[in-house]
């Protein structure tokens, strides 16, 4: 799976998660200052992660470090 395409999915998913619209999210968007996320939000976005793209449990170390859509999509690339 590309970055590219790696990247469609999760805006997919932060859209439907923060009821955006896809074209809002970048992979400079920063999931605490742009979209307002809280532990849990990101604890949920993470269990959508897992599903979608069949990663196993995130580690809360992983999480932690993902900032913006770019590191989570980055993170993706590397899992998968």
């Amino acid at each position: 799976m590309s970055i590219n395409e790696i990247f469609s999915t999760m805006r997919t998913l932060i859209a439907d998660q923060f009821a955006l619209s896809p074209d809002e999210i970048t992979m400079e968007t920063v999931f605490k200052e742009d979209l307002g996320a809280d532990s849990m939000d990101l604890v949920e976005l993470a269990m959508a992660m897992e599903e979608e793209f069949e990663i196993g449990e995130m580690r809360e170390d992983d999480l932690s470090e993902l900032k913006t859509v770019g590191d989570a999509v980055n993170y993706l690339a590397r899992k998968l």
